[in-house]
């Protein structure tokens, strides 16, 4: 029942590409109602692209500028052979240095002292907070500062039972979000209503329910932040966007959300595994509960896939070529990801291996675009060959750059 299962999610797979630029390899997998056999497919490469002949129609992937691929490099491999509905390619790339091809920066890394910005919800693109100019533009200590502090100070915590609040023009930069001090902008734009987070244990009554003083758009109800303090705003760079302000010029026409949030997060933790040398990461909600345990495979995966060259069988493979279609490969992450709420006894004892042993660098995000980012995840899973879905008891995504 599990294999018929698996055949029917990847039978939408038709060509799917793989790059790793620090190798300078890749893995092509073509479906065999896309093509029966190797023979009957046939990859050329052009000026920063790929194209892959079958019998069902052409393929021609656009490269990254500074990737090319290396003629006749094309070998079919007997690693898809167990799954039956695959075949698996490993080819070879050169890749040229191309200053153009960093990730991209995250609010984190545009916002400048002494420049003027305004802030947008994502959501409905309405302008949140007008011309901010900040005089200090400050980062913050990452997620689980607090909870070593034990460990390089020789004295009682200093800081503990406090916040570290920005003065009226500051702008503090954390992992996930920013502080700023509220003004008189913001009373038209924003609206605040005290909710409960997590709940009392009765076994435990010194541990209490924490309530928060949530900060939402007025015009669409999307949830944006918090209020850490009357003068205080905490806002989610998931929920936001920063642009600098040029005269009156309208800001573009808001994202997809599923793309915007995509980039927004794999930029963050490229940001983050680069500063802080890990590739392990604990997506957690605002009350500190792990939602979604994630772990970061590879930094230089470059992917495109076409699934319309599978059309489901409806004629024959020797019928003519169908279509042909042009993808564009991406820069993305691979990552392993094992979600909290997953009651498979795998799964609950790698959330028991992180906690135990603190695995994962603390990523804390509203509860909603935790929900939002496993579906994201969940999506790019469900899309990926069967040969690639899972990678012992994790499960394999991508999040694009």
């Amino acid at each position: 029942m599990a294999d018929s299962q698996m055949q029917t999610k990847t039978h939408g797979v038709g060509v799917f590409l793989e790059l790793r630029k620090r190798r300078q390899s890749g893995l092509l997998i073509v479906g065999k109602d896309v093509a029966k056999s190797p023979a009957d497919v046939i990859v050329t490469g052009g000026d920063s692209s790929l194209h892959i002949q079958t019998p069902r129609g052409d393929v021609s992937m656009t490269l990254p500028t500074g990737v090319t691929f290396e003629q006749g490099s094309c070998v079919p491999t007997p690693v898809g052979e167990p799954w039956g509905e695959e075949l698996h390619f490993r080819l070879r790339i050169s890749v040229t240095s191309c200053p153009n091809e960093e990730a991209p920066d995250s609010v984190m890394e545009t916002l400048r002292a002494k420049e003027t910005y305004c802030f947008h919800c994502q959501g409905c693109m309405t302008r949140l907070l007008e011309d901010r100019v900040f005089k200090r533009v400050l980062p913050l200590p990452n997620g689980n500062w607090n909870a070593i502090v034990d460990d390089w100070c020789c004295h009682p915590d200093p800081f503990a039972n406090k916040k570290l609040l920005p003065r009226a023009e500051d702008c503090l930069v954390g992992d996930t979000f920013l502080l700023l001090a509220r003004d008189g902008s913001c009373e038209g734009t924003l609206t605040e209503e005290v909710n409960p987070v997590g709940s009392g244990d009765s076994q435990d009554p010194k541990k209490r329910c924490h309530r928060l003083a949530l900060v939402s758009c007025k015009s669409c109800s999307s949830e944006l932040g918090e209020a850490v303090a009357p003068e205080t705003l905490k806002l989610y760079t998931t929920q936001v966007v920063v642009e600098p302000a040029v005269g009156d010029r309208k800001p573009e026409a808001s994202l997809n959300r599923s793309l915007f949030l995509e980039r927004t997060i794999a930029a963050r933790l490229l940001g983050l595994s680069n500063t802080l040398c890990t590739f392990h990461f604990s997506v957690q909600t605002p009350d500190g509960k792990a939602f979604l345990l994630l772990w970061l495979l590879n930094t230089d995966s470059i992917i495109a896939s076409d699934p319309q060259t599978c059309v489901g069988g409806e004629r024959s493979i020797g019928s003519p070529a169908l279509h042909s279609s042009s993808p564009r490969a991406a820069r993305a992450l691979k990552l392993l990801y094992a979600a909290c709420s997953n009651t498979g006894i795998q799964q609950r004892d790698i959330a028991t291996v992180w906690e135990v042993n603190a695995i994962g660098q603390p990523v804390v995000l509203p509860l909603k675009v935790c929900e939002e980012l496993l579906q994201v995840i969940d999506d790019s899973n469900s899309t990926l060959p069967a040969s690639m879905r899972c990678m012992r008891s994790y499960e394999v995504a991508y999040l694009r750059l």
